[in-house]
């Protein structure tokens, strides 16, 4: 069944290849590039190479802590629309895991495969009026929409006229709203079926207060702010005396100490202990072999609802936040990669959906978010999401939907915590809003965002008070 599902996907790679551009495989022919070298090997080879690169760990203990970076998004949402919606759960893990496996070889960077959070959203608060057909509608209706405008690079254009500071606006608002989403998960007990939170958490217990409080601590106190750069001064200051020199080497050494320390996976590692301490009973529920696979059958009236309830708020969002906001956020993390393409990120959100939805997988995207979040605890090239991926597909071929019995007893706390570095990471990204004029459009954007609980209506408000500005400016010459 494996072999059968990845064969049946990898035309996902070769498009996404070509929508890449030459950074992916030459596909000019002899003569037309003068570039061109006969005697080296072809296309394939080429490709080969490129995906050994984008692959190849950094450090191989901050790549897999990297990789779990995501998961306070990516897991609180599955397990809410396997309980409440009836989500196939060894379907999404096998096709997300092939993703992000993929993803990660055509990009090189740790582009993450996420949750469509606004229809997840509407399938939560809608329960059993909106099921599997509906949200794969919704998915597929997204997708299209999607693929249309990076096939024929619209997207492209919109991503080259969208201002900085809007942009910036949607990432502070994500940010923001990742991070009160992973304050709640963390003081309050949840209720994840009904996308509900219930009363107080206990201080106490397997998934009390003081635990995420302290796990708090552990990831600052190993992690930091995030990357540590040395002063250019120190070399200078290390020359005044041999004290500040000892001083300066043991800070390297405290650095070098801690960068071996994966952080994310102690937390990953410790939840599903605590899980299994939990319901012990859990473990004996597992069972063997993948999920069986079916394709959904969608009705007219699916197709109505999920588009209506599902794609029409899911679009913006996925143009604004899985599209523009992850190429630039991916473009200021790593200036000396290739740059991520709107075409091509397009091209590969829509491929995914386009296809895995039609079995039930759930619909996703890329996310500034999990990017974010990823680098954050280490997440430095493509091999970090493709050994998220193998994990996924691994579980999902083992156990398949199974899983879920003790992924519902996983500390929730502890997922909040991993969401609040991550969303507290997207929002630093707004921090080169240096003048008064971007700062405004961006802040307005980010409120009115938040406020409204959408972000097309920030980004309305956030072109619109910027071409005021630039209007204002132009007349006052």
């Amino acid at each position: 069944m494996l072999a059968s599902k990845t064969n049946a996907i990898s035309p996902l790679f070769f498009v996404c290849c070509v929508s890449h551009g030459s950074t992916a495989m030459i596909n000019v022919e002899d003569g037309e590039n003068p570039n061109y070298k006969p005697e080296h090997p072809g296309a394939p080879a080429s490709l080969l190479a490129k995906v050994r690169a984008n692959l190849s760990f950094q450090s191989k203990w901050s790549e897999l802590n990297g990789a779990m970076g995501d998961l306070g998004t990516y897991i609180p949402i599955i397990l809410a629309l396997s309980l409440a919606n009836g989500l196939d759960l060894g379907a999404t893990l096998i096709f997300t895991g092939v993703y992000n496996i993929l993803t990660g070889a055509l990009y090189g960077v740790p582009m993450p495969v996420q949750p469509m959070k606004s229809i997840a959203a509407v399938a939560i608060s809608s329960g059993p009026d909106f099921a599997v057909p509906e949200i794969m509608a919704a998915g597929i209706c997204t997708s299209a929409v999607v693929f249309f405008l990076g096939a024929t690079r619209l997207m492209q254009l919109a991503y080259k006229l969208i201002p900085l500071p809007v942009v910036r606006g949607i990432q502070l608002s994500q940010g923001l709203s990742f991070a009160t989403t992973a304050v709640k998960y963390i003081r309050h007990d949840q209720d994840l079926a009904k996308g509900k939170s219930l009363g107080q958490r206990s201080w106490l217990g397997l998934d009390g207060l003081l635990l995420a409080i302290a796990v708090t601590f552990f990831i600052v106190v190993v992690n930091g702010a995030g990357e540590e750069v040395e002063d250019d001064n120190e070399l200078a200051l290390a020359l005044v005396g041999s004290g500040e020199e000892q001083r300066r080497r043991r800070r390297r050494r405290w650095r070098k100490l801690l960068a071996w320390v994966p952080s994310a996976v102690i937390v990953f590692l410790l939840g599903i202990i605590l899980a299994i301490i939990r319901k012990p009973s859990a473990v004996e529920e597992l069972k063997p072999g993948p999920s069986a696979m079916h394709v959904v059958k969608i009705s007219k009236h699916a197709w109505k609802e999920g588009f209506i309830k599902g794609a029409v708020p899911q679009i913006p969002l996925t143009v604004l936040n899985s599209v523009v906001a992850v190429c630039k956020l991916s473009t200021d993390l790593f200036p000396d990669k290739p740059e991520a393409t709107a075409t091509s990120v397009s091209v590969t959100v829509g491929l995914m959906n386009l296809i895995g939805c039609w079995f039930g997988a759930m619909p996703c995207c890329h996310g500034a978010g999990g990017l974010a979040g990823q680098y954050k605890f280490g997440g430095r090239s493509g091999g970090c999401v493709a050994a998220l991926g193998a994990a996924k597909l691994v579980i999902g071929v083992v156990l398949g939907g199974s899983i879920l019995r003790v992924l519902v007893e996983f500390p929730v706390g502890l997922l909040g915590v991993l969401l609040l570095f991550a969303g507290v990471e997207l929002a630093m990204a707004a921090r080169d809003m240096a003048s008064k004029k971007d700062a405004f459009v961006m802040l307005l954007c980010a409120a009115v965002s938040l406020g409204a609980s959408s972000a097309a209506l920030g980004f309305a408000c956030g072109i619109v008070v910027h071409l005021i500005l630039v209007l204002r400016r132009w007349l006052m010459k």
